[in-house]
């Protein structure tokens, strides 16, 4: 014979007691808004910069773009061109492609596609579709100050 099971709603009867005089204690904030570790509401700290526009010109505007340096061995290429005039990327719709895949690229004197994004070899190879979405990775710059002071150097292979 088993013994029968305590009743649960005591004790939830209990936590409820003592989370509502929790919440009614004065300086308690667990309802009343949230506070940044520096003490002051956070609603009103840390706002949304305005936007920026992309560093760098139109890709085809004339020029070649200036390459940025990476910071780590295997960090993506960032984009050194603006990309705000790009349609939205998609599997059928990607102009990244038009300047960077296997055929364009030297016509366009444009990077190349990487190999780890295709599928297949030479120029028949195909882009990967788990890597269309260029932008995930390959992220444009834009021209804004730090918003801290930094002495990051990089590991890169110089």
């Amino acid at each position: 014979m088993t013994k029968p099971s305590r009743p649960w709603w005591p004790a939830a009867l209990l936590a409820a007691a003592a989370f509502g005089a929790l919440a009614a204690m004065p300086g308690c904030s667990t309802f009343q808004g949230v506070n940044s570790l520096r003490g002051s509401d956070a609603a009103t700290v840390d706002q949304v910069p305005d936007a920026k526009p992309y560093a760098g010109k139109r890709p085809g505007s004339g020029g070649q773009a200036v390459l940025i340096a990476r910071n780590y061995q295997t960090q993506p290429p960032l984009v050194p061109h603006a990309i705000d005039n790009f349609d939205e990327i998609t599997v059928a719709e990607n102009q990244c492609m038009e300047c960077h895949s296997m055929q364009k690229a030297a016509e366009k004197k444009a990077p190349r596609v990487g190999d780890s994004h295709l599928i297949g070899g030479g120029p028949s190879a195909q882009l990967r579709m788990d890597r269309y979405q260029c932008n995930t990775c390959h992220v444009p710059q834009v021209d804004a100050k730090p918003l801290v002071a930094s002495t990051f150097s990089g590991a890169a292979k110089k």
